[in-house]
């Protein structure tokens, strides 16, 4: 049996949630979202393996266009993923390109290396803010048509249920529970933990703050279906007071 979830979590809003161990023992779980755009075409941020089971549904989507790289360690099927759908464009953080273990690659946009005013096509859709001083080099997007917001390691919301509901692993791990939770302390804490430029990260805290969202999506735990922008501020808090 498949251990992955897929699920339409908004019009034309999709997730692919499944297992993923982090160092092999702390279940974080792992996710893929993708969007169809207005024109038809599928934006995906490539996340988890590019199994039989998410092909066919995003082929059943529509012709993949763009293939996100979300931050500086979501890097691991990129490659997959581009070989599959070769005529999308494959965009993420400049760090990304230099840990990613497939030199072949050929990437149509850097977040990081472009200019900041750089336009890669599904701006009409999507707006995109690069957390240039976060550690992990984050991409957050915002679809304002379903007001959702899209991230990796921004915020987290543990346990992964939906991302083990089928598989036998428990999903669980000791220090879960309130620590794990997107407004707990724990995330306020890590958060100003990995600004590597304060200044930046305020910048791009408020951004995020100002967009009009109530659901986010994490890479790592249980989608966050209301009040979104409240745990938003509740985790950026050091960095919107």
């Amino acid at each position: 049996m498949s251990d992955i979830v897929i699920r339409e979590v908004a019009q034309d809003v999709w997730i692919f949630s499944r297992p993923f161990p982090l160092f092999g023992w702390i279940h974080i779980g792992g996710r893929s979202t993708a969007v169809r755009l207005s024109n038809g075409g599928v934006w995906v941020v490539a996340s988890t393996p590019l199994s039989q089971e998410t092909k066919t549904k995003l082929d059943e989507l529509g012709p993949v266009e763009y293939i996100i790289g979300i931050n500086s360690v979501h890097n691991l099927f990129l490659g997959e993923f581009k070989r599959a759908y070769p005529n999308a464009k494959l965009i993420a953080p400049a760090v990304a390109l230099e840990r990613c273990s497939d030199k072949s690659l050929s990437f149509d946009g850097v977040w990081g290396k472009d200019p900041p005013e750089t336009k890669y096509g599904f701006e009409d859709d999507i707006q995109a803010c690069y957390f240039s001083g976060h550690a992990n080099k984050d991409v957050a997007f915002f679809h304002p048509r379903s007001s959702t917001l899209i991230e990796a390691d921004l915020v987290v919301n543990l346990p992964g249920t939906e991302q083990y509901s089928q598989s036998p692993m428990a999903g669980r791990f000791p220090f879960y529970g309130p620590l794990g939770k997107p407004y707990g302390w724990l995330q306020n804490k890590l958060a100003a933990a990995r600004a590597q430029d304060p200044i930046a990260m305020r910048r791009d805290a408020k951004t995020v703050a100002d967009f009009d969202f109530t659901r986010i999506i994490p890479c790592h735990g249980d989608v966050i279906e209301t009040e979104g922008k409240t745990v938003w501020r509740e985790a950026y808090k050091s960095f919107l007071d």
